[in-house]
């Protein structure tokens, strides 16, 4: 099968599209074909060397995609053959085939195809965590929502809309703006400097919003605080950018609550994948939640595709075709 690996710790250039062995499905495992694999900012901090720095190289990048079962291993009983399937972490699908532990799938509703549910997967729960988990949005809160026409971003703006809150987003050019109003963005503000919070706070009379979620790096992380309402909740994200630094707690304003996000913590068992994934693809079928596409590549660009998430400019998922 052909699959991309990286070869060392680097820029894109450590990136090959290669031959590879076919994968076996072992003991408790199903083989799946790969109709789509999407891209996300962790593969750039694998790449990058922040993580799986315990798995020689070469290996093969991406965690995420959806495709249709060829074969399960012994064990298996809730998966079947030609049965479509998707996942969210699932190291080596930047390649044709993989073998995935059955507990890391769900089914893929008939009336969803393999694009969208390959697409949704894990920056649909990311969105999910932050919005209904990590800090449950009510009706009448008001959310700061950073990198608002990006893959977290709108579907993000879509869920807190759900829930009936309110959205003030932040995009870094103009022509974002469509985007993020498209997925129901109350307000926006342009900004690449980090110089938001004057407006936000004009926006809700002084008083500051209930939530902001940050996965922009170090240079919005005083900006979020100082949009924060008292008591405010802020929810930290996206470590290949960095993080703020040491903090002293004591520092802290506004009697603000303040944490990092992981999604995992969102699905730390079978039942609670499928169960948010079920949410996800619920609303999907019922045009509640739009997911955007804002690239596909084959397999052999990856490179590519690296290369535009990384420009910071593009809008929605980007997804690999093997």
């Amino acid at each position: 099968m052909r699959a991309i690996v990286m070869t060392a710790t680097g820029g894109r250039e450590v990136i090959h599209h290669v031959e590879r062995p076919d994968p076996v499905a072992g003991t408790g495992e199903a083989l799946v074909e790969i109709a789509f694999a999407g891209v996300n900012f962790m593969d750039v901090g694998v790449r990058q060397g922040m993580a799986w720095t315990q798995i020689p190289n070469p290996k093969i990048l991406g965690v995420e995609g959806a495709g249709r079962v060829l074969a399960v291993g012994e064990g298996v009983e809730d998966v079947e053959v030609r049965q479509r399937v998707a996942w969210v972490y699932a190291p080596g699908s930047y390649a044709q085939r993989i073998s995935i532990p059955a507990k890391s799938l769900v089914r893929i509703p008939d009336a969803i195809d393999d694009r969208t549910a390959a697409a949704v997967m894990m920056q649909g729960l990311t969105a999910s965590h932050f919005a209904t988990d990590f800090y449950p949005v009510q009706a009448g809160d008001v959310a700061f929502v950073h990198a608002a026409a990006g893959g977290v971003g709108l579907l993000l703006t879509q869920i807190i809309k759900l829930r009936g809150g309110q959205v003030i987003g932040r995009v870094s050019s103009e022509d974002k703006v469509a985007a993020a109003e498209e997925a129901g963005a109350d307000h926006l503000i342009v900004d690449t400097e980090g110089h938001f919070a004057e407006e936000a706070l004009r926006l809700t009379g002084g008083e500051g919003v209930d939530v902001v979620y940050d996965g922009s790096g170090p240079t919005t992380f005083q900006g979020s605080l100082d949009v924060l309402r008292r008591s405010g909740t802020f929810c930290w994200y996206g470590p290949v950018l960095g993080g703020p630094g040491p903090l002293d707690i004591m520092s802290l304003p506004k009697s603000i609550k303040i944490g990092y996000a992981v999604f995992l913590d969102h699905i730390h068992t079978p039942e609670l994948l499928r169960a948010r994934s079920k949410q996800l693809f619920d609303w999907i079928e019922d045009d509640r939640l739009k997911v955007r596409i804002g690239g596909e590549y084959p397999l052999a660009e990856a490179s590519a595709a690296h290369a535009d998430m990384e420009s910071r400019k593009t809008t929605g998922k980007l997804l690999l075709v093997p």
